[in-house]
């Protein structure tokens, strides 16, 4: 994400919250240029820590989402802050997008579903994946409101209403004031709306696309998901990013780094996996292929 950020702007400062010790000391030592990286015991506060043993790993992620944004813009001294999920990959410089928010203080986007895969009653309207706050009274407060709605309740599950942090966007417009949804169709693009699009249109500007659900895999392979994914798809967005995930981990293994990557399968979950692999096979959703199927330098 911060390569294919830097490719397509000169122009921002990214802020890599790290949740583990491996992944600070891993990005300390890549010395990332226009990156500061944040350790987790920097920015948890007593609220945070007080309900860390009552979450998930995801979960716990999930539930800091809005205090990363705050502690951003209140540490550093921001005007404005955007959210991006660590698995957004850019083709196209975003400022497009941040300048949609015109005089309003808060973006937020749409999962635009195909209509095979809506599931906006359980996941929401709207998707955590790139946000813009201002440090505003009107971005203040919209942001305020939603770090205490995720330290009281946050979970993987739909309960009430609610679905992790995500859920909770859904009456945004409606709730507070200077809220916007953004318009432009190429923020956003991600494997269950991007049947959609014909990405080999000319007239289609593809700002970022979003890669929910790929893994590494056991043997080295790779999972692209569980949607239903075109050639072109395949083609023109997942085989790039794959190349660009291998070039990076040959860079870390040329570095000294020796995590492995692709792990491997327990024993107990092998027939678990191979009946899942079976039932998706069947609905034309197996999308797990080799590295060396799938990597073009």
């Amino acid at each position: 994400m911060y390569e294919s950020l830097k490719k397509h702007s000169d122009d921002f400062h990214l802020y890599i919250f790290a949740f583990d010790e491996r992944c600070y000391t891993l990005l300390r030592k890549l010395n990332l240029e226009n990156v500061t990286v944040i350790a987790l015991q920097e920015f948890e506060d007593e609220a945070l820590l007080s309900i860390k043993e009552t979450r998930s790993a995801g979960e716990y992620c999930w539930t800091c989402t809005p205090s990363t944004i705050k502690y951003a813009i209140e540490t550093y001294h921001l005007e404005s802050c955007t959210y991006l999920d660590a698995d957004l990959y850019f083709f196209a410089n975003p400022s497009v997008l941040i300048e949609e928010i015109g005089e309003k203080s808060v973006l937020i986007t749409e999962h635009r579903y195909s209509l095979q895969y809506d599931q906006s009653v359980m996941s929401g309207i709207y998707c955590v994946q790139f946000m813009t706050f201002k440090s505003d009274d009107n971005g203040m407060r919209v942001l305020n409101w939603w770090q205490n709605a995720c330290n009281e309740w946050c979970y993987a599950r739909y309960e009430d209403g609610k679905f992790g942090d995500q859920k909770y966007l859904d009456d945004w417009i409606t709730r507070f004031e200077g809220v916007h949804v953004l318009q432009h169709v190429g923020g956003g693009v991600a494997p269950w709306n991007v049947q959609q699009y014909q990405l080999e249109n000319r007239n289609f500007k593809l700002i970022f696309y979003h890669f929910h659900g790929v893994k590494f895999l056991a043997s080295n392979h790779i999972e692209l998901g569980s949607y239903r994914l075109r050639k072109t798809d395949i083609e023109l967005l997942y085989r790039p990013y794959v190349t660009h995930l291998e070039k990076i981990k040959q860079m870390l293994v040329m570095s000294g780094d020796t995590y492995d990557y692709h792990g491997s399968i327990e024993s107990t979950r092998e027939c678990i996996m191979l009946l899942k692999n079976f039932k998706r096979r069947i609905k034309g959703v197996y999308n797990v292929f080799s590295m060396d199927e799938m990597v073009r330098f």
